[in-house]
């Protein structure tokens, strides 16, 4: 299914995580690496520290548009409503968060 690619980093954990878990939303299935490596910084070079997030390179087209997006506040998703439980979702999930039924 090819290989990983790195899609992110950054030296704030909490917006890798961030990050992560938005293309996790998305059915995007993501990796995160380097998350303890920040007490090295210094010792081990600064770019070999950061948090990352790495998606196969086939889901990467997918991954930099949804970042971009999140990072910059836009979001072309429709917005759509649970067939469950009728909860308003923003585009970019494809579950709802509320009772779990996938997006129509």
């Amino acid at each position: 299914m090819g290989e990983s690619v790195r899609v992110f980093a950054h030296s704030n954990t909490l917006l890798v995580s961030h990050v992560y878990n938005l293309l996790e939303a998305a059915g995007i299935p993501a990796e995160l690496r380097n998350m303890t490596l920040g007490g090295g910084a210094g010792e081990l070079p600064l770019g070999e520290c950061e948090p990352e997030v790495w998606v196969k390179s086939h889901n990467r087209e997918r991954a930099d548009a949804l970042i971009g997006d999140a990072l910059t506040g836009r979001s072309d998703a429709a917005a759509w409503h649970c067939p469950g439980c009728g909860e308003t979702l923003e585009g970019v999930f494809e579950a709802c968060w509320k009772c779990g039924a996938g997006r129509p």
